[in-house]
């Protein structure tokens, strides 16, 4: 893999840490502790993993293939955060999710503390930024650090994915994808670990499979953080991104009726704000705005206009509802165009309310914008509409 191919990783994941930051403020959260743990863990395997930066640091220490357990203890600790992650996610009794999490914890505590004795104990004077697994696979004490290093891996990518597959069945929408999301990913990390400990056990059989060590686990790696990452981030951000797209949709959907009654005010309908302003406060905007503009609209509103625009509607084969929503829309528009008239003139029945909630008002919009009948009313002279 080229060298940025493990720097954009680390961008990508470090930028999703960066959102999640405001976070950090509820340290306390188990969730969220996991959440953050799970990201910066997972840049930091990338970044540290990259050739480059693999050769500074031994340079920088003096001590040659320092990397290879650095790289192999942020790893580890990144699979027992996703496992902390899924623990804490999925809930349940708070003793057993404690006491589980907790034996977790310890084991990985005990495998990083075994990577560095192990390294401590071995000789590996020789630099080999991209195989050293294969390299060291005989030597002793380096050798065991490698397998111990894999074999923990792979747990962890069996123990997530067994986890992530059983929650996914009891469970739906955002979540659900999530999950699925984070089985790939996981199924991915052990076809990394084992393609690995492949590479590593045919060097003990005196064979040269290093190519599956240095060449192709890396690529499954990378597609496994992509995975995990946006199976972690998913139900978190996809809900939001799903409410931000209907507000800003609903926003749209009433741009008719805001353009409306905008034209017929001699004001404008409400405050400006700056364009950066949240969708939502942009919507609570708008739909003030109509409000205010509907109310502008109530002395000139007639009853009559909105009968017989509920007629015309009807016989063009609208549905009772439908027809509704048109003679509203029809009533509203020649109430606009009559406010150029001054002062009002008298309605010949008293005017019923408009609509005022979201739905009405986003048919009513809808058939400003699309409807014949709306439109041959808006353009029906002031004196005949009124009558």
């Amino acid at each position: 893999m080229r060298t940025w191919g493990y720097y954009l990783p680390v961008l990508a994941l470090w930028a999703a840490l960066a959102v999640k930051l405001p976070a950090l403020l509820k340290w306390r959260d188990p969730l969220v502790r996991s959440v953050c743990l799970v990201l910066a863990l997972a840049g930091a395997s990338f970044l540290f993993g990259a050739p480059t930066t693999i050769s500074f640091v031994n340079g920088a220490t003096g001590i040659a293939n320092l990397s290879g357990p650095l790289v192999y203890v942020i790893i580890s600790g990144y699979s027992a955060a996703c496992l902390l992650l899924i623990l804490q996610w999925r809930g349940g009794p708070e003793d057993h999710v404690r006491r589980v999490s907790r034996r977790w914890a310890l084991g990985y505590a005990a495998l990083v503390t075994a990577l560095v004795v192990l390294f401590a104990l071995g000789d590996a004077p020789v630099e080999r930024r991209t195989d050293f697994d294969t390299y060291y696979a005989r030597t002793p004490w380096i050798g065991q650090m490698v397998l111990l290093y894999l074999l923990g891996h792979m747990t962890a990518a069996v123990a997530s994915t067994v986890l992530c597959r059983r929650w996914a069945g009891q469970v739906q929408g955002w979540l659900r994808a999530g999950l699925y999301t984070m089985t790939v990913g996981w199924l991915l990390n052990l076809s990394f670990s084992g393609l690995k400990l492949a590479a590593v056990a045919a060097r003990w059989s005196g064979r040269d499979w290093d190519a599956l060590s240095s060449v192709v686990a890396p690529g499954f790696v990378g597609l496994a953080a992509v995975c995990v990452t946006s199976g972690i981030l998913l139900p978190l951000v996809a809900p939001r991104l799903e409410a931000t797209w209907r507000t800003l949709h609903t926003w749209r959907r009433l741009a008719p009726l805001w353009r409306e009654l905008s034209a017929a005010a001699d004001r404008p309908l409400a405050a400006a704000i700056p364009w950066y302003s949240t969708p939502r406060v942009h919507l609570v905007r708008r739909e003030a705005g109509i409000e205010d503009g509907l109310a502008l609209l109530r002395p000139y509103l007639n009853d009559a206009v909105r009968t017989r625009a509920q007629d015309r509607a009807s016989a063009y084969g609208h549905g009772p509802a439908q027809a509704e929503v048109i003679g509203q829309a029809a009533m509203i528009a020649a109430a606009a165009r009559a406010v150029e008239r001054t002062p009002p003139l008298p309605a010949s029945a008293p005017a019923a309310p408009p609509p005022s909630a979201r739905d009405a008002l986003i048919g009513v919009a809808r058939a400003l914008h699309t409807s014949p009948v709306v439109a041959e009313f808006r353009n029906t002279p002031t004196e005949r509409a009124r009558l």
